[in-house]
């Protein structure tokens, strides 16, 4: 296994960072902004600056395929980032939340991308070719905290969420128009917008602080103290580790 590598960039906390498939841009959410580095032989220079949101940015992900960089911020609204011959160019993304954005991640599919908050809602994203803008929808029952991260399942329809009421939850956000129909699964075999596929307890609880699926679509989560792995059957659960 290579070992890690540790690139000192600057005094001052990290609210998020995302690298591009290649490895060789790297993305910092610094303050209201995000800047950028690329890769010069052993060391990350900066590169850009993504410059947009009028409060602290808390989080960026850049798409591997497009290389669509998107982004949330405390003010409430998200930018995708899109390359050009004249730098970045940012469009807007009214999200319809009353609370700071928290966390932002892009489906695998790169269709939509999903936005945690802190007024109990995920904002799912996705791009509307007929009137060429972003818009979104609402994830909303039974979220009853601020979300702290989301994860996307490899099939870009069920999403998974974990918040700082102790629960960690797996919903579908099928699009008709946007997703293609996923296959029954033991998470369901009709998988409209909005329903719960999965709902679980922290019995300590404390904040969940990471969810991830794996490739075959198992969920795993990470709370303060433990990191539990959920099997791809919703009812099964086991402790992997402490920490």
């Amino acid at each position: 296994m290579a070992s890690p590598e540790v690139h000192h960039l600057f005094h001052h906390p990290i609210a998020d960072h995302s690298f591009s498939a290649d490895r060789q841009t790297l993305a910092v959410a610094i303050d209201n902004q995000v800047e950028l580095y690329g890769r010069s032989g052993s060391k990350f220079t900066l590169r850009d600056e993504l410059k947009g949101h009028d409060k602290t940015v808390t989080g960026v992900d850049i798409a591997p395929t497009t290389g669509q960089i998107v982004t949330c911020s405390q003010d409430r609204n998200a930018y995708v980032w899109e390359p050009s011959a004249s730098g970045w160019k940012p469009t807007l993304v009214l999200l319809r939340i009353n609370r700071a954005a928290t966390f932002v991640r892009w489906s695998p599919s790169e269709k939509k991308f999903a936005v945690g908050s802190g007024a109990r809602i995920i904002a799912v994203c996705y791009f509307e070719e007929e009137n060429d803008w972003w818009v979104s929808k609402h994830l909303k029952k039974p979220i009853r905290s601020t979300i702290t991260t989301v994860a996307w399942h490899p099939n870009s329809v069920l999403l998974a969420a974990g918040s700082t009421d102790a629960h960690a939850r797996v919903f579908s956000s099928f699009i008709k128009g946007v997703d293609e129909r996923p296959e029954s699964s033991v998470w369901g075999e009709r998988l409209p917008f909005n329903p719960v596929c999965g709902e679980y307890l922290n019995n300590s609880a404390g904040w969940v602080h990471s969810v991830a699926f794996s490739p075959v679509g198992m969920l795993s989560r990470s709370l303060r103290t433990t990191v539990v792995l959920q099997s791809s059957i919703p009812a099964v659960r086991s402790s992997l580790r402490e920490r």
